[in-house]
């Protein structure tokens, strides 16, 4: 099995969203651009968000088994992905990849 690195590499915030359709919430999503994290074996790594691993588990599991090239050539290196998280209103992109 293959390590995975995950890196937040961009978070967006739909402010006209929020304001149109969300309840107010007091906790929101507090990664920050460069963060990363490493998934062994394919496991979610610690206090890494539930909802956005249900978002990549599938990619992470692929690539930490050896897989990779989802889509038929979707990315420059077929040993990776790039996967955002379900968060609408504060979605979040992740660059998964195999080291």
């Amino acid at each position: 099995m293959y390590d995975v690195k995950i890196t937040v590499i961009r978070k967006a915030d739909y402010d006209d969203l929020q304001r149109l359709y969300e309840n107010p919430i007091e906790h929101t999503c507090d990664v920050e651009e460069g963060q990363t994290w490493i998934s062994h074996e394919g496991q979610k790594p610690e206090g890494f968000c539930e909802s956005a691993w249900g978002s990549m588990e599938f990619f992470v599991k692929e690539l930490a088994s050896g897989g990779g090239d989802f889509y038929d050539g979707w990315m420059k290196n077929p040993y990776s992905a790039m996967i955002s998280c379900n968060d609408g209103f504060r979605p979040v992109s992740f660059l998964l990849e195999r080291v």
